[in-house]
């Protein structure tokens, strides 16, 4: 079931400088650590002169859509599933 959210999050993730690419590496979600397994899309849009990162991904069991505040270096949970349908 899918589930929209707005809620702050933290992100472990890396850089690989090669690539320039940010890879998501777990979520903690109301004390809950979930490992990232895979990454999905990602892209970014603008709200005035804010960039924002979207980024898909899947830990063992749910699916997350986070997005990253480039202004505040903030994270947020947007949507959360279980891959169920509703």
């Amino acid at each position: 079931m899918l589930e929209k959210i707005s809620a702050p999050v933290s992100v472990g993730f890396t850089f690989d400088h090669t690539t320039r690419r940010v890879i998501p590496k777990w979520v903690i979600w109301e004390g809950r650590t979930y490992p990232i397994e895979k990454v999905g899309l990602h892209h970014t849009y603008r709200a005035g002169r804010t960039l924002f990162h979207v980024f898909s991904v899947a830990s063992k069991t749910l699916f997350f859509r986070l997005v990253l505040n480039t202004d505040t270096l903030h994270w947020r949970l947007e949507e959360i599933s279980d891959g169920m349908s509703d």
